[in-house]
């Protein structure tokens, strides 16, 4: 046992240092690799450590888990990179559950403290399990990435908060035959993942996942005192700690509080057509050869990715127009807003893909300046993080959220399918600006033809 917490400890200083390193795109590879050799450790220590074990069972199981793995990372599209993280987190809450619900049936572990550990691992991992499943559906849209929400809808979660509470007093403190008590608190925490999911809309879903992240870390810190495992203790208290700073973070790029966030339901659709004031908003359109040919006069560029990049799968394509303006002497910019996408640093893993230079990504506090003497901003597929109402409409579901200046640039090209509102619910008054230019379509085909018309100057 002594060694096996030595190997733990080792393990717990490369998950540190492997998540130190998953802060910056241009670590985030090794800090990967790091963290994987610290769980390596910890897995081959808590095997050794525990006799009679059938190892056959064990070698089986992490072989069709490898398979499994290595199947998703290679057929997992960027853009669906959301969707596997929620999955991945819905995993882990529930092998977590899992494991506590073993534990209850097991007959050699009666104490009050064991059972009072299982309730929360339960609860937590079960949580998690039916809410990453809830919000993979909404990325996917199996379900709408609008907020569901039906009335006495909050009144209906305070009672299923209440009757957890009674049921894991009743579970832990209830005597010997308690096993209904926990089916309940097992029913009812699989109801409240779904019930606090679904009125979250697409807009918050960053944050979402950071949370539930956050949960799956809880929940396998809870398995740990079941087990008394110290590995599992360290790597789910490390997870559960990060994953709540990251939704800190989120939040604070949303300016939103956490509370907003999961009963605000933002990204319900305004009706509205008006550009903020009252007035019908007035769009103008351009083609790529006019983009081309406004593109040949800058001399700085900026160019804003959004959600709709991904979707396009346009990554490469827009590194490969950034490249030839760059060999004509323009300067060439990524402004990243941290909550642009469907997950925190989507963007960045994007353009990391398209092997675009990470000196060029800047994130909102860099780049904010860099607009106002910016020739042209583009912004493809971004949509609520570039909307000026977020500045001075208190009525707006974003008022106070940090957005990129592209409106200061002279001159600002949106690239978009249609004048469909982002994931807010609410239309971008940056469409009607004077120094707007609407260039409609799909993102990759947009960039390829804008890259031709560019050639052809």
């Amino acid at each position: 046992m002594e060694y096996t917490n030595i190997a733990y400890v080792l393990s717990a200083v490369l998950f540190i240092l492997g998540i130190k390193r998953l802060s910056s795109p241009k670590t985030a590879r090794s800090g990967n690799t790091v963290a994987s050799i610290g769980m390596l450790i910890a897995i081959v220590a808590t095997l050794v450590s525990y006799g009679h074990l059938d190892f056959k069972i064990i070698i089986i199981g992490m072989i069709i888990g490898s398979i499994i793995g290595a199947f998703f990372a290679i057929k997992v599209q960027m853009t669906q990179m959301p969707q596997m993280v929620a999955i991945f987190n819905g995993f882990g809450g529930g092998a977590s559950a899992l494991v506590a619900a073993a534990e209850y049936f097991n007959p050699a572990n009666p104490s009050t403290f064991n059972a009072a550990t299982i309730a929360i691992s339960v609860f937590v991992g079960t949580l998690t399990f039916t809410g990453s499943f809830i919000a993979f559906g909404k990325l996917q849209g199996f379900i709408s990435g609008k907020p569901i929400v039906f009335p006495g809808q909050k009144i209906l979660n305070a009672l299923i908060a209440i009757c957890l509470v009674l049921l894991g007093t009743y579970t832990v403190m209830g005597g010997s035959d308690t096993t209904y008590y926990f089916y309940g608190l097992v029913t009812l925490s699989a109801l409240i993942g779904i019930t606090l999911t679904i009125p979250i809309g697409g807009a918050d879903m960053p944050v979402v996942i950071s949370l539930l992240n956050s949960y799956s870390g809880v929940a396998a810190a809870a398995t740990g005192f079941v087990l008394m495992n110290n590995g599992l203790i360290i790597s789910g208290a490390l997870v559960g700690a990060s994953g709540l700073i990251l939704t800190n973070i989120m939040c604070k790029g949303m300016n939103r509080s956490l509370t907003n966030v999961i009963f605000g339901a933002v990204g319900l659709v305004q009706e509205t057509s008006a550009s903020g004031d009252g007035k019908q908003m007035l769009v103008k359109s351009a083609s790529t050869e006019e983009a081309a040919m406004i593109l040949d006069a800058a001399d700085k560029i900026i160019i804003v990715p959004g959600y709709g990049l991904a979707v396009a799968q346009a990554q490469h394509a827009v590194r490969e127009v950034a490249d030839f303006l760059e060999a004509h002497g323009k300067k060439v910019l990524y402004a990243i807003h941290p909550v642009a996408g469907r997950m925190p640093g989507h963007m960045n893993v994007l353009l990391a893909e398209a092997n675009v230079p990470y000196e060029q990504l800047k994130d909102l506090d860099q780049i904010n300046p860099e607009f106002e003497d910016c020739d042209v901003a583009i912004v493809l597929g971004a949509n609520d993080v570039v909307n000026p109402a977020a500045r001075h409409d208190k009525s707006s579901p974003i008022y106070g959220m940090p957005i990129l200046n592209v409106d200061k640039a002279k001159t600002v090209l949106v690239n978009k399918r249609t004048m469909n509102p982002g994931f807010a619910g609410i239309q971008n008054e940056l469409f009607g600006f004077d120094n707007t230019l609407m260039v409609f379509g799909d993102a990759k085909a947009t960039l390829t033809d804008l890259l031709k018309e560019l050639k052809e100057l």
